[in-house]
């Protein structure tokens, strides 16, 4: 079966799909990934062919750092998910049995899917259907509303996402010739499989049929990957560092950011791997060392601790090394996934990226690491999600389904 992924955002949202791409491919699938060419080598990295989906997530996120205005703001953002909706078109019409959908293109996938009469199943890293167990990521704060509030504060935010594609959805469909109505949405699309662990985010009762949480899919390692030979000589000249990173998050404040990190490294009295991401964090020195993209399942068992933004895919893999964790929230999903770290007990409340001094980071990091805690819950929670095998579940709903 020709299978076509459909992703768009950063590395965080694209990588877990590099992982599942393959298993699906060593089941004897073709495997294709829509996602932005910024992402095009780490898809190709891993075998997997790629279909791009213009736009630049980067970009778009430092061009909403500096807009003037909500206005301008909003403007970059259509641009963006125009831009989006075609691409998906034409990676679609490019040929494929089925598509695999993640949250964020879905409406579009689905129009696509539509049109060409391709299936679609939901493939999301993120919950994204309104329940009385919690909001979902996205609702304002992270506190439990009630189970009335909590659907509600849910049924916003899926309201909120239907609408930030609903002009591209109408257009699509004019283009593409089919009947004219509301907008397909995310929560149109059946099945949808979760991408993370039911010991991390047990599925809501009050879920639609059809609605699962399958387990995480695990990014690959892209093909011929090697640790750098200084990275091997920091981890084995001391003990184990902390990992301090913050993905996506930040670009173009890397000078700050890397001058606040040393600092608060300092005061903590530790050794720490800082990873550039799209700040462009730096560190050097006896004890700090600086690093590119390095595989988080290779790099995390080997740290102390792990100081992120709380994305999905990273803090799955922390999750999956077993050790504690320092989120760092900024948008979005991340104080929804800080929130539940602290809860599982493998980290501290969050500290919120906006409140970030270097008194403050290099104190809850000597907190997270003193913590014997913390290690000791999330070394079995660790041994839990080794139990599951998220791709197993995609592959037997596509065995499952017949081709259209």
């Amino acid at each position: 079966m020709r299978i076509l992924i459909v992703t768009a955002g950063s590395r965080g949202d694209v990588a877990p799909f590099t992982g599942l791409g393959r298993r699906l491919q060593d089941a004897g699938h073709q495997v294709a990934v829509a996602a932005h060419p910024l992402l095009a080598a780490l898809v190709s990295g891993c075998g997997l062919a790629h279909r791009p989906l213009p736009g630049d997530p980067q970009e778009l996120i430092l061009a909403w750092s500096r807009a003037a205005s909500r206005a301008e703001a909003r403007a970059l953002t259509r641009a963006y998910v125009d831009g989006l909706a075609d691409g998906v078109v034409t990676a679609v019409e490019a040929g494929c049995d089925l598509v695999l959908t993640a949250a964020g293109p879905a409406p579009l996938s689905r129009t696509a899917g539509e049109a060409f009469g391709v299936p679609v199943i939901g493939t999301y890293l993120v919950p994204a259907f309104a329940t009385r167990q919690f909001p979902l990521p996205g609702a304002p704060g992270v506190d439990d509303l009630g189970p009335e509030g909590n659907l509600a504060a849910g049924h916003t935010v899926a309201t909120r996402a239907e609408g930030l594609f609903a002009d591209a959805v109408t257009r699509l469909r004019t283009r593409l010739g089919l009947p004219s109505g509301a907008p397909s949405a995310t929560g149109d699309i059946r099945p949808v499989l979760h991408g993370f662990s039911p010991a991390v985010v047990p599925r809501p009762a009050d879920w639609p049929s059809q609605v699962e949480v399958a387990g995480y899919w695990w990014p690959a390692r892209p093909d011929g990957w090697r640790p750098a030979p200084e990275l091997v000589d920091f981890l084995e000249a001391g003990p184990a560092p902390v990992y301090i990173g913050f993905g996506s998050m930040a670009p173009g404040q890397g000078e700050r950011l890397s001058e606040l990190v040393a600092a608060a490294v300092g005061r903590a009295r530790v050794r720490a791997v800082v990873q550039a991401g799209w700040a462009g964090l730096s560190g050097g020195g006896d004890d700090v060392l600086s690093v590119g993209d390095v595989p988080h399942d290779w790099l995390f068992p080997r740290t102390a601790a792990v100081v992120h933004h709380a994305g999905a895919g990273t803090t799955a893999a922390g999750l999956r090394a077993g050790v504690p964790a320092l989120p760092v929230p900024v948008m979005y999903d991340q104080p929804f996934w800080a929130s539940r770290l602290h809860r599982l007990g493998v980290a501290p409340s969050a500290l919120p990226f906006e409140d970030l001094t270097a008194e403050v980071l290099g104190d809850a990091i000597t907190a997270c690491v003193t913590e014997p805690a913390h290690r000791r819950r999330a070394a079995e929670l660790a041994r839990t999600i080794a139990a599951e095998d998220g791709a197993a579940a995609v592959l037997a709903q596509i065995g499952a389904r017949p081709v259209r």
